[in-house]
């Protein structure tokens, strides 16, 4: 069965995560990807180890490149940048992250292709956009956390900021630019031309920020770093029990709030009017939580999960990674894939979680080895067996 995307030919200049997560996504949606990589070393991300592979490929890599073709080019070199126009000239999307004009001098900017290929959909990712008085500045995902904000509402309310344990502003990126390919797509079906994208990074961090942003502009105060607790719902954080063991407790409202004070031993809690309603018990967060944390503290994890579900009050442990592959739940969705890798061996990696009825997404290929396809692509392109030898021995490819 033919993915949501097939027959659409995207080319991936980009490195590192927040680029090579579109491409990966929109191969995962049944897309022709070429990721372009650097000849002898390509993407940085494949000497991020360890662990890696027993070949030496870096799990980081791993996390980002499925389902791609590795085609080797210098593209500093007249002829690499040949092969990128003649491999433009018939693509539909064109993904990089070089600095803001990086590309213009080897004639492979938005504005030099679009003449070659006016349908191209061409996205930029940055750190800051392709324009304003940052534009010229490298982007990294931890100082963009820091920048947006993110870094000033996590961590513990009595410690130092925290950054998320992922590089969430590159993964957020990457997802809002594989939205805005599928809408520049869809919108060429009407105009005929494609159009340039410019994501940066910290647009999309800040975006992300969501009700605390909404907080800001609304209440006017800035938002503080509450730890594992919610701005806006109380009680909505973690609790810890009897023993080691923590849990989430995450309650939405009145009722579950009664079922949590009638559970604990404290009924009269909920007719407290400090806390009767969710924003009395915001007001009052610092009273209520040190007595519903000493309610907790007299049952283990798994018996307070048990009891709060059974009473329709949301929660949850907190697993470690292979805790969470382990679950139930994981394993019925079959968020962990294998595939074949080029010398047969077992390549682990996550499934992406779109379930689509009609057009299923299907594996294909495991991450590339570094110039996988080169000759192949190449010959798609047009070149003989003596100009892509002629290529090789010049350092091209």
């Amino acid at each position: 069965m033919a993915g949501a995307l097939e027959g659409i030919k995207v080319l991936d200049l980009s490195r590192v995560l927040a680029g090579p997560w579109t491409g990966q996504l929109l191969a995962d949606l049944g897309a022709e990807v070429i990721k372009v990589e650097r000849p002898g070393c390509g993407d940085d991300t494949r000497q991020w180890a360890p662990p890696s592979l027993p070949d030496g490929t870096a799990a980081y890599f791993l996390c980002a490149n499925r389902g791609k073709k590795s085609l080797t080019v210098d593209i500093a070199k007249p002829e690499g940048q040949e092969i990128v126009r003649r491999l433009a000239a018939d693509a539909d999307v064109l993904i990089e992250n070089y600095k803001v004009g990086g590309l213009a001098k080897y004639g492979l900017d938005y504005a030099s292709l679009a003449e070659l290929n006016p349908r191209l959909v061409y996205c930029s990712v940055t750190g800051f956009g392709q324009d304003g008085p940052y534009a010229q500045m490298a982007g990294y995902d931890y100082i963009v956390q820091g920048m947006s904000g993110l870094m000033s509402i996590t961590g513990p309310a009595d410690g130092e900021p925290h950054k998320v344990g992922v590089a969430v502003t590159d993964l957020f990126t990457g997802l809002y630019a594989a939205n805005a390919i599928q809408a520049a797509l869809w919108a060429r079906q009407g105009s005929g031309r494609g159009q340039h994208i410019d994501m940066a990074l910290f647009d999309c961090a800040l975006a992300m920020l969501a009700n605390v942003n909404m907080n800001w502009l609304v209440g006017g105060a800035v938002p503080p770093r509450l730890g594992n607790a919610h701005p806006n719902i109380v009680p909505y954080q973690v609790f810890k029990c009897a023993g080691d063991g923590h849990f989430i407790l995450a309650c939405g409202n009145d009722r579950q709030f009664r079922s949590v004070c009638e559970l604990i031993g404290r009924p009269e809690l909920a007719d407290d009017p400090r806390f009767a309603s969710n924003p009395q018990r915001v007001a009052h967060r610092d009273v209520l939580v040190p007595l519903l944390a000493a309610g907790f503290l007299a049952q283990p994890r798994d018996a307070w999960l048990a009891q709060l579900d059974q009473a329709g009050v949301p929660c949850g442990p907190i697993n470690t990674v292979d805790e969470a592959f382990a679950d139930p739940q994981i394993r019925h969705r079959r968020m962990q894939i294998e595939l074949p890798g080029l010398d047969g061996e077992a390549v682990p990696l996550v499934a992406c979680p779109i379930k689509l009825s009609d057009t299923p997404l299907q594996y294909r290929d495991a991450p590339p080895r570094l110039g996988q396809h080169t000759d192949a692509l190449l010959e798609q392109a047009g070149y003989d067996a003596e100009a892509i030898a002629r290529l090789r021995d010049a350092g091209v490819i």
